[in-house]
């Protein structure tokens, strides 16, 4: 680097990726403190949230949706499952496709750390006015749709 090149931390573009990163960061940490007396990880609540939405997604549309592999997923599930909050039940059609879906105690454990969830953030966030909060959301979607892209064209 010559000095006539700025450092990359003085572009907008970079501080503005640094400041998402460790915000992100910093939230997985607070979210892992605020629901750690439900005895869960944060891993656990991305896969009870999803299946607290999308019940009866496959094991492969979780994995996708929540961009990891299906070996990290075949790690967590039996997990949530010898705890009875999730049930793997064959696919109707496909019987090499497992569908998931939350038991009783999935559902009740799922709302409470959603509770927690949704007030961590909305505490977070409250002093950030709304239509500020849309920017940034989109700004996010933009990028998303951009790195999708990216790997779709490397792959």
């Amino acid at each position: 680097m010559n000095e006539n090149q700025a450092f990359p931390w003085d572009h907008p573009r970079f501080r503005s990726w640094i400041g998402v990163a460790r915000a992100c960061q910093l939230m997985q940490q607070a979210m892992t403190r605020a629901i750690a007396d439900l005895d869960i990880k944060t891993p656990h609540l991305d896969i009870l949230i999803n299946l607290y939405r999308f019940d009866g997604i496959s094991q492969q549309e979780l994995a996708r949706k929540l961009l990891v592999g299906r070996s990290n997923m075949s790690m967590l599930l039996p997990q949530l499952e010898k705890r009875g909050l999730i049930a793997r039940r064959p696919d109707a059609k496909d019987k090499r496709v497992l569908r998931l879906s939350l038991t009783e105690a999935g559902r009740d454990l799922t709302a409470k750390a959603m509770a927690i969830q949704t007030g961590l953030i909305e505490r977070t966030l409250s002093k950030t006015p709304a239509d500020r909060c849309l920017q940034v959301a989109e700004a996010m979607e933009d990028i998303i749709g951009i790195l999708q892209t990216m790997e779709d064209d490397e792959g």
